[in-house]
């Protein structure tokens, strides 16, 4: 009896520490800033009053989604992606050990090939 408890007892606290050891994968093109929400759909980062996207979500440190209004009054920091229209899209406010890490450096975007040059027409009949 003693024995089958402490078999649980270990198998609980082994399955607990992987769910700390949890680090939170964020994008390539991920950009950092200092986050001051405002009235939906506007928010301030880095002093810049931005758009939030139409399907924009922000998560907190815990990685549970945060609705906007829920944040008012507090400046936060945060790294971001933004849509192919410049507004908001994603937004994660980091813990103070997220925080203090460097911010990724922006992923280059690929240099497009050239067009390749057609052959030559054959006037072979």
């Amino acid at each position: 009896m003693r024995i089958g408890t402490l078999l649980i007892s270990c198998a609980l606290a082994f399955a607990s520490l992987s769910v700390h050891a949890f680090e939170r994968p964020f994008p390539a093109d991920v950009k950092r800033g200092l986050m001051t929400p405002a009235h939906h759909p506007v928010v301030v980062v880095n002093e810049k009053t931005r758009t939030l996207s139409a399907g924009a979500r922000i998560w907190n440190q815990d990685n549970m989604i945060e609705m906007p209004a829920s944040l008012r009054g507090s400046q936060f920091a945060v790294n971001y992606t933004e849509d192919s229209n410049g507004d908001i899209d994603r937004i994660w406010i980091l813990t103070a050990d997220e925080a203090k890490q460097t911010p990724p450096k922006p992923v280059p975007l690929p240099v497009p090939l050239p067009a390749p040059i057609p052959a030559p027409a054959s006037n072979f009949k």
